[in-house]
This record gives C-alpha cells, structure tokens and sequence, in this order.
C-alpha cells in the first residue's frame, strides 16, 4: 500500500488487460507515472490503472508493480 493504494505486482495481471495510453502524471516523490486502459470482458476503462517505470529513489518499491482506480475491483470468477 502507498497513498491508500494496493499496488500489485505487473506480472500477476492478466495477459492483455492493460494497454498503454499516452497518458502520464508526475508525483514529486515518486516519478512518472505511466496509465493504462483496462480491458475486461469487452469493456474498457481508460486510464484504470498507473504504474512507475522508473520510480524516484524513496519510491523504488513501486517497481514493476501496478494500481488500479476506485471504480476496479477484484473479484473471483
């Protein structure tokens, strides 16, 4: 958790439910920050999920991993 966010490791997303948007953000401690469309079922949220490629030093624990917005949850299938 960082900022009240879980953020969850990219390689346990599902293959080919995240495509990159052009869409970046900076935060001063931790970097850039890189956004996603979520894909799920046929229906898209743009911008549903961030990541930092190359966070700042303070945040380095970030890398590699991804979190998703309010309106994405989790639930078994």
């Amino acid at each position: 958790m960082v900022e009240g966010n879980a953020y969850f490791l990219m390689s346990s997303v599902r293959p080919g439910t995240l495509t990159s948007s052009s869409t970046r953000s900076v935060c001063p401690w931790k970097g850039v920050a890189r956004y996603y469309t979520l894909t799920v079922d046929g229906a898209q949220l743009p911008d549903a999920a961030w990541s930092y490629p190359h966070p700042l030093p303070f945040a380095r624990r970030v890398k590699g991993r991804v979190a998703f917005g309010g309106a994405v949850e989790d639930r078994p299938r």
